[in-house]
């Protein structure tokens, strides 16, 4: 099977449709369908900061209503989950906005919508490993994590990558680069780090171009190995993009 990975999202909904009209897709009754055949995935973090982050999440529920999802969910979406089980939680960071267009619904509406994301979240899998060759995961994955039974480190890992405990003076945490220790013969394609362009290290890509950021929307097609884009509408936020060492 053939794949076109999107990075991370966070409600960039008008980015995300021509993205995926650009790689050939077209809606039917609302579903994005290829064709060839082909099938999207997402490395996560549909939600947060951007401008519709509901109408991302409502097009993801109605492809896994579908049975066509493949989806891997990020440090974000495990916040909302959070968010809508009741704990306590910050909202900082986005989640503000995405609560925000929430708490604008009618109420029935609020409780159908925080049912149905508490149902898409509980159904996905950490992360994806599509075939013999392709693992999409959020934030990262060491080849050792593969295939390993979920554990709080494994889960650490694949929503935030390697964390290093260390922040810069602006308060972002510094990020370790596991991918450059990478060894795996699984292609991994990530995202979770905004950077100016796709970053490839080893089997591995980090494909999250920081649209939200005022970068770029980013799909990986696989096997091909050819990256496709459409330009960001929000303001471009120079200070947000990471380089690796």
């Amino acid at each position: 099977m053939k794949y076109d990975v999107i990075g991370d999202i966070h409600g960039c909904f008008d980015e995300l449709v021509e993205l995926i009209e650009q790689l050939g897709y077209r809606f039917e009754n609302g579903l994005p369908m290829h064709p060839e055949g082909r099938n999207l995935a997402f490395v996560g973090d549909a939600m947060d900061r951007g401008p519709d982050s509901l109408a991302v999440l409502r097009l993801l529920f109605a492809m896994q209503d579908a049975g066509i999802l493949y989806y891997s969910p990020g440090n974000h979406c495990n916040k909302l989950y959070r968010f809508f089980k009741g704990n306590p939680v910050e909202l900082l960071h986005g989640l503000e906005m995405t609560v925000t267009d929430w708490r604008r619904l009618a109420r029935d509406e609020q409780n159908q919508f925080r049912e149905r994301y508490l149902r898409f979240y509980e159904a996905l899998p950490l992360y994806h490993q599509l075939g013999d060759e392709l693992i999409v995961v959020h934030a990262g994955l060491r080849q050792d994590m593969i295939g390993k039974a979920l554990s709080r480190k494994l889960i650490t890992f694949a929503l935030y990558g390697e964390i290093t405990g260390h922040y810069h003076a602006d308060g972002r945490p510094v990020r370790g680069n596991w991918a450059k220790r990478y060894k795996g013969d699984h292609w991994i394609v990530y995202g979770h780090t905004p950077v100016e362009t796709p970053y490839f290290k080893n089997n591995t890509v980090n494909i999250d171009t920081g649209c939200v950021f005022g970068g770029a929307l980013t799909a990986l097609r696989f096997p091909e190995m050819d990256i496709h884009q459409v330009p960001s509408k929000q303001p471009y936020q120079p200070g947000r993009f990471h380089r690796y060492e």
